[in-house]
């Protein structure tokens, strides 16, 4: 109503300035204004008092052109002054956390809740759940509490409190992964599923299984024996299900039984807001809804809390043998890989070391026998006697033709536990050099097959000639291999040839049609490395997720992509004044 008075308002001061205005303008003007009218003919009195001039004469069309453009103007002014807003770009606001008096408020209720033991501000404590010694990236600030809960219900409890005061929340089992999955850039509070560690349910009869988050692997399958039954996915020894979801983790196994979101029937989710879901249900198959299971596989505990795991498992082979072959180079060894692959060979597991990681295995001592320390592949072979017997013999003949040199055989369980075990303590080789202010950088990436000798030749190069010490291995059987970096931290110039060389080996898997990483997560330090992947389009439906699930940005913040307004993609997120969580006094 006020845009058409003004309009109405400029058209009569119009009329007034010329005196043969006629009745048509008016209506004319009224029709661009909408409004309502029953007929375009001048009155009979009107038509009698003034000449039969021509309807349109220049002075008219002008003195209507101007009076509506004017009327357009003036109600354009208005329009674009009422809804000024949103035409106006906004910036994106980063997420406000909890002050330090929220916060506090937050930690007295849960002690109220959950009772004094359940929640520890100790220093020693904040810092094991902050700082990791084998993570690629450790960040000055720490949890600010550490939550221990019993339950689901009490992870549910944990999370309504933390949603009422904006307190960030960390999950942590294992504390093993290696990009700062776990580390706290916000403060906040650390979850530790310690006492979350059992099996609820073993279903022999339908090969499937039920635990709780702090479940470790290995202790799974010592449960699991009499049964007949094992779960496969086997990452490095101190890895629980928690984080193994977390990061849709893999292991050695990888080649045959595939990567833990091949494993995972459904969860138990614990959302921002303090709700209970579940996936789906138990059985192998299902085409009813999304698939929630996936979506949380590999989240980094950025949408929700996972409390329980529903677990797929394969039956114990009825014979596995360990067998160990050198090779004079990579490329020797990744040709012989790639023809034992196309021979449709079912080999369990196919790990690459090379000449730099078996010479770490010597001086680690960690093994019964001195190793050649030149490229070498770990085979693992399943199934039964005949089976095994036969892809022995023809991975024999196949790896012979590409210089081979002899195969070492386990001739018992015992030796065959001692081989594979060079290639399972292989980080913990590394990490057992380390001299006083040493670190160790591990990270991984993973390429098509084809690629895998082209990427590690190439970095091996880069690392030689910059006189750094770093060891390759991997999983040669699907392209995923890790770097692992031995450097002085006091040593600013050391530091940055240690990233440029991870970047550059990052890059050129991208550039290869690979990934920045085949199993350790994004974490803090590949964030950047991800959108270069996938491009900001799909880091925005990432993000839209995530803000559907978690509005505040209080699960796990600035893993895998930083929140909307907040720059800094590299490795500690900056927070406003407001989000910075201070210690609170012990109590």
């Amino acid at each position: 109503m006020e845009k058409t008075s003004l309009a109405l308002r400029l058209l009569k001061t119009c009329a007034r300035g010329s005196c043969r205005e006629t009745r048509l303008s008016r209506v004319c003007a009224r029709r661009s204004l909408g409004t309502k009218f029953y007929s375009t003919r001048a009155s009979t009195a009107e038509s009698q008092a003034k000449p039969n001039l021509p309807l349109w004469t220049t002075s008219r069309a002008l003195l209507l052109a101007g009076a509506l453009a004017s009327i357009g103007y003036a109600v354009g002014v208005n329009d674009a002054g009422s809804h000024a807003d949103e035409l106006m770009p906004r910036k994106p606001k980063p997420p406000t956390y909890a002050s330090k008096i929220e916060l506090e408020k937050a930690i007295t209720e849960l002690r109220d809740l959950l009772g004094e033991d359940a929640i520890s501000t100790d220093d020693e404590n904040l810092k094991a759940h902050g700082y990791s010694e084998w993570s690629s990236i450790n960040i000055d600030q720490l949890p600010v509490a550490v939550a221990y809960p019993k339950s689901t219900e009490e992870v549910a409890h944990i999370a309504k409190i933390a949603s009422k005061y904006r307190v960030p929340m960390v999950p942590y089992s294992g504390g093993s992964s290696l990009e700062a999955n776990f580390a706290a850039p916000f403060g906040g509070f650390s979850i530790d599923f310690t006492f979350m560690d059992q099996i609820l349910a073993i279903h022999a009869d339908d090969m499937d299984v039920v635990v709780q988050p702090s479940v470790q692997w290995m202790e799974l399958n010592d449960k699991l024996k009499h049964t007949g039954l094992f779960f496969p996915v086997d990452p490095g020894p101190s890895a629980k299900i928690g984080g193994m979801v977390g990061t849709s983790c893999s292991g050695t196994n990888a080649f045959r039984y595939g990567t833990m979101k091949d494993w995972v029937i459904n969860l138990t989710v614990v959302l921002p807001d303090g709700r209970i879901i579940k996936t789906r249900r138990r059985p192998r198959k299902t085409s009813a809804g999304y698939n929630l299971t996936g979506l949380f596989v590999g989240a980094e505990g950025t949408l929700g809390i996972v409390t329980e795991a529903t677990l797929k498992l394969a039956v114990i082979p009825q014979e596995t043998k360990v067998a160990v072959v050198t090779f004079p180079t990579i490329r020797d060894a990744a040709a012989a890989a790639m023809q034992i692959i196309r021979a449709g060979v079912p080999v369990a597991a196919m790990e690459i070391m090379d000449d730099v990681q078996m010479s770490v295995i010597n001086r680690a001592g960690g093994t019964n026998r001195t190793w050649k320390e030149v490229p070498t592949i770990f085979f693992k072979f399943s199934g039964t006697t005949a089976g095994v017997k036969d892809n022995i013999k023809i991975t024999t003949q196949i790896a012979k033709t590409n210089r081979a040199g002899d195969f070492i055989y386990a001739k018992d369980d015992r030796e065959a536990h001692d081989l594979w075990k060079a290639r399972k303590d292989s980080l913990w080789s590394m990490l057992s050099l380390r001299r006083e202010g040493d670190e160790v950088w591990s990270t991984d990436v993973a390429v098509p097959i084809s690629r895998l000798p082209d990427i590690v030749e190439i970095t091996k190069k880069e690392v030689d000639d910059l006189g750094l010490f770093a060891s390759v291995l991997g999983h040669i059987g699907d392209g995923n291999f890790h770097t692992s970096v031995l450097y002085n931290r006091n040593d600013p110039q050391e530091r940055e040839q240690v990233e440029r060389v991870v970047h550059n080996m990052v890059d050129r898997a991208l550039d290869m049609e690979g990934t920045c990483t085949g199993e350790h997560g994004i974490g803090l330090g590949k964030k950047q490395s991800l959108v270069d992947e996938l491009g900001v389009e799909t880091i925005g439906v990432m993000q839209t997720l995530k803000r559907s699930l978690d509005p505040h940005w209080l699960m796990n913040p600035g893993k895998i992509f930083d929140a909307e307004g907040v720059e800094n993609t590299k490795s500690q997120p900056e927070a406003t004044a407001a989000s910075t969580l201070a210690r609170p006094a012990d109590k």
